[in-house]
């Protein structure tokens, strides 16, 4: 039930079972330690078979050499039989291919937690070692094992803490994941990889059980957030409204929050085409921020940039570079050289240049842009494909 809930992101189930899913991650972390002598340094191999939906194969598929994380508690077994069994099965059912994980343990390397349950299972025969939350993994070849059937192997390598890529990723996804509780950080993490369904589900819960009204507030704006991207503007901006009516309750008119609010109000607005009555919340942010915030304050940059596409928008491609360049001067300062925010703004300013036709201006940010991306993204990640069709189209323009 609970690697149900875990898997279909139920966040009721989820909320309700938060107590048992942490102490069953911290009773794997002491058996983990206590069985960590065992492996005396060397590699082993488990096994894990499931059936995956054909369309989360095929983007499977497109990440053989990247990484892959299971979000669930992982089942694993040391006998390959009993896994291949499972992958069989599942192999025949329509729609499913039977997928054979065959995984490369090497012990020495810090990583997710992992422990032995053989001693501890109904089924000892299947000897079985249970990974906490959240393992991930790098995919190394996937094979098919059968003409016949729907059926493969799939080597993976358990990755470790260090690895570069993966901390490059998990830095970022932390960075815009910051929130005020853990359940919150979940929303948020929800709402970054598209899951707005699941993160208004889980909102929505939190709103119930809150009579605190700074808590409230937060939910508010999230729940703007996933109406916003699932395109209900009218519910989006009721959300910001009702986010906004509590921190004027309690906070100065020129408190930075309130900036949040309107900026979040103009990018509704922003959405719905209504250019004027974007500009006009993103005005009202800016002049608090400019007020209370440091002159290179990041919230100082995204309202410089939010107000600069209003205006590219709006076709006023002087005003909308002007208010780019500011963005980017900021970022330029505050920002690591490799920060992808920096990319956004890059191609930002090649896309006015663009549009004003001087394309070899367009071409050079939109260059800087790539090579920002190449360095701090995976090689398949969208964003790089995005800066790479706007090379191509620019580049048949001189």
């Amino acid at each position: 039930m609970l690697n149900y809930a875990l898997r279909t992101l139920d966040a009721d189930a989820i909320i309700t079972m938060g107590f048992f899913m942490c102490h069953l991650h911290q009773q794997i972390q002491q058996l983990y330690e206590q069985q960590l002598s065992i492996y005396v340094g060397e590699k082993f191999i488990v096994d894990r078979g499931q059936g995956l939906m054909k369309s989360d194969f095929q983007k499977l598929q497109k990440t053989k050499g990247g990484l892959m994380s299971f979000n669930n508690f992982l089942s694993t077994s040391k006998d390959k039989q009993v896994s291949l069994e499972f992958a069989e099965c599942a192999s025949t059912k329509p729609d499913t291919v039977g997928i054979l994980f065959i995984m490369t343990i090497d012990p020495c390397i810090k990583s997710i937690p992992f422990a032995s349950i053989k001693e501890k299972s109904y089924l000892q025969e299947e000897e079985e070692i249970l990974f906490s939350m959240h393992t991930v993994f790098r995919v190394n070849t996937i094979t098919q094992m059968h003409t016949v059937n729907q059926l493969y192997e799939v080597q993976l390598q358990l990755t470790s803490d260090d690895d570069q890529e993966l901390r490059l990723l998990t830095d970022r996804i932390r960075k815009e994941t910051v929130g005020d509780s853990g359940w919150d950080r979940l929303g948020k993490l929800l709402l970054k990889i598209g899951q707005l369904t699941k993160a208004e589900e889980l909102y929505n819960v939190l709103l119930e059980q809150t009579s605190d009204e700074d808590e409230k507030a937060i939910y508010y704006d999230r729940l703007g957030h996933v109406k916003d991207g699932q395109s209900d503007y009218k519910k989006a901006i009721w959300y910001y409204e009702q986010r906004l009516e509590i921190v004027q309750k309690f906070l100065p008119s020129d408190h930075p929050d309130l900036a949040t609010s309107y900026n979040n109000i103009g990018l509704v607005y922003d959405h719905m085409g209504e250019y004027t009555k974007a500009l006009s919340f993103y005005e009202k942010a800016l002049e608090i921020c400019q007020k209370t915030l440091p002159s290179n304050h990041p919230s100082l940059a995204t309202l410089y940039s939010n107000i600069g596409l209003v205006y590219d928008m709006m076709g006023e491609y002087s005003k909308a570079l002007s208010f780019y360049e500011k963005a980017l001067e900021i970022e330029e300062k505050t920002l690591p050289s490799s920060d992808p925010d920096l990319a956004t703004s890059y191609n930002n300013i090649g896309l006015v240049y663009k549009n004003m036709k001087d394309y070899s201006k367009a071409l050079s940010y939109y260059e800087s842009a790539l090579d920002i991306l190449q360095r701090a993204l995976p090689p398949t990640h969208p964003n790089i494909k995005t800066v790479k069709n706007n090379i191509e189209i620019l580049k048949k323009n001189l």
